[in-house]
């Protein structure tokens, strides 16, 4: 985990004084850390019932599309409001430093498809719990929730009480 914990990069006071952001952006351009960090995210459900992978925008689109194609299952896009051209479902949550709101299709997941969530880090927990809630609003299940990256003064997990939670680096 040192190796990955090495690529990611330290930006103090971003977006806003007193955040200090943890930019993947070296991660995902060296190759093997990127393959590694997907395989690593992976790990604890190999072998498992996966119907799908739900990742997040925009960087748990990253993730999750290649543990979606490692897993040989279809990724479902939770995006930002206004960006889905289908039927949608949405949910609001707030962040560390603010709110938002992430939307799916309604025909991106089947009753009783579990569902593999996937982002980059997590931090109140707010984000992951609304995408939690999209899914199962659809009739999917939460088989787990993995993330490259967990904030732990933020207590976020505990909004995800209910669900197995996975996180590869702790800050």
């Amino acid at each position: 985990m040192q190796r990955l914990k090495a690529k990611i990069r330290d930006i103090p006071d971003f977006p806003e004084a007193g955040i200090i952001f943890r930019d993947i952006t070296p991660l995902v351009a060296d190759p093997a850390a990127m393959q590694l960090s997907v395989y690593q995210l992976l790990q604890p459900f190999l072998g498992e019932t996966i119907n799908a992978v739900a990742g997040m925008e925009a960087r748990g689109f990253i993730f999750g599309s290649l543990a979606a194609w490692e897993l040989g299952v279809g990724f479902i896009p939770l995006r930002k409001p206004g960006k889905l051209p289908y039927d949608v479902q949405s949910a609001s949550y707030t962040l560390e430093y603010g709110s938002a709101a992430l939307e799916v299709h309604t025909d991106a997941v089947n009753p009783g498809d579990r569902i593999l969530l996937i982002d980059d880090l997590i931090a109140t927990g707010g984000t992951a719990r609304a995408s939690c809630q999209l899914v199962e609003k659809l009739g999917g299940e939460i088989a787990a929730c993995a993330f490259v990256i967990e904030l732990d003064a933020l207590n976020g997990r505990e909004k995800l009480s209910n669900y197995r939670v996975h996180s590869l680096l702790h800050y």
